[in-house]
């Protein structure tokens, strides 16, 4: 998560009285305009520090009296969404949230280069405008996101207190997410950790990087599912943490990043010449990270029953393996 912008933070000093104190209750507390749910979405978002320390957890008690607190209120933004009647693959759905099978291609939520065609205006048209105004300006009902070309199980919440209730699990990692990636290689041993936090990369901003100094905290644990041939693997991720590109990151810091990743995924020739002229068409044609969130696992914030969903891998991903295991 990127600093704090001083042009748009507010600030406190924790007084004597509110050590102990919950996070989201002493911004409350101190900034009675803006509402319980919109500061737990801040805190959730990286958007709250302390002692220059970025704080995702709304339940964190304030230890140490004197400590700086600032938090990123971002300007308000005029934002005309539009629900548009897009292809859903709806895995549950009941009036609290809904589980999305997404497909690889498809953007989360609006962002400059994409202002619709997303999975918030299909949810608009399906869920209707109530959906407006959970969570955040261009992101309602959204919890967490997958980048655009990684495909699998979503979940999206369909009122504030869901909203609010899955963002807590999201930001304590109360989860269970595991994904199928196809990889150059194949790691060994073949159940293992990647322990290795995970912040900007100081050369290319558009990356992130394994940075032990100042990245957060990072832990993908893998298995080896099935051996493609020579050079290649399918691999199940289990994710401790949830980092942005913590898979990518990960596997390609242990030396097999994912075939197709545009930003990761470089392979040495000896690993390329292990496949044949066919294979490596296969490889070469395949237009996106090969990465599938395969289950998502969680309480249900409203009837604190636990539920898990599956996603069979996507007929690209079928194609590849398929392709590569001849």
């Amino acid at each position: 998560m990127d600093d704090l912008d001083d042009s748009a933070k507010l600030t406190l000093e924790v007084a004597e009285a509110e050590q102990g104190k919950r996070l989201d209750h002493l911004l409350a507390k101190h900034f009675p305009d803006i509402s319980r749910s919109r500061i737990k979405a801040l805190i959730v978002d990286g958007k709250v520090m302390i002692d220059a320390v970025v704080i995702k957890a709304p339940a964190h008690r304030v230890k140490t009296v004197g400590s700086a607190v600032a938090m990123q209120v971002p300007a308000a933004v005029s934002v005309d969404l539009v629900a548009q009647d897009l292809p859903l693959e709806i895995l549950f759905e009941d009036e609290h949230l809904i589980i999305i099978n997404k497909a690889a291609g498809m953007v989360v939520h609006p962002a400059p280069g994409h202002p619709d065609g997303t999975l918030v205006n299909a949810l608009l048209h399906h869920c209707g405008a109530d959906l407006l105004g959970i969570g955040g300006e261009r992101r309602p009902g959204i919890v967490h996101r997958l980048d655009k070309d990684t495909s699998g199980v979503m979940v999206a919440a369909k009122h504030q207190a869901a909203h609010e209730g899955l963002s807590t699990l999201f930001a304590s990692h109360d989860l269970k997410r595991t994904y199928q990636a196809v990889l150059w290689g194949a790691p060994s041993p073949t159940t293992g950790v990647v322990e290795g936090a995970i912040g900007r990369d100081r050369m290319n901003r558009k990356k992130m990087a394994v940075d032990l100094k100042h990245g957060k905290e990072a832990v993908t644990h893998y298995q080896v599912l099935k051996h493609l041939g020579l050079g290649a693997s399918l691999v199940a991720c289990t994710l401790e943490t949830g980092r942005t590109h913590q898979i990518r990151v990960h596997m390609s810091a242990i030396g097999h990043s994912l075939i197709g990743d545009p930003l990761y995924g470089r392979a040495s020739p000896a690993r390329k010449a292990r496949f044949t002229e066919e294979q490596q068409d296969s490889i070469v044609t395949f237009p996106r990270q090969a990465l599938h969130a395969a289950v998502l696992g969680f309480v249900h914030p409203m009837t604190k029953d636990f539920v898990r969903f599956e996603s069979e891998l996507p007929e690209d991903m079928k194609i590849l393996i398929d392709a590569l295991s001849n």
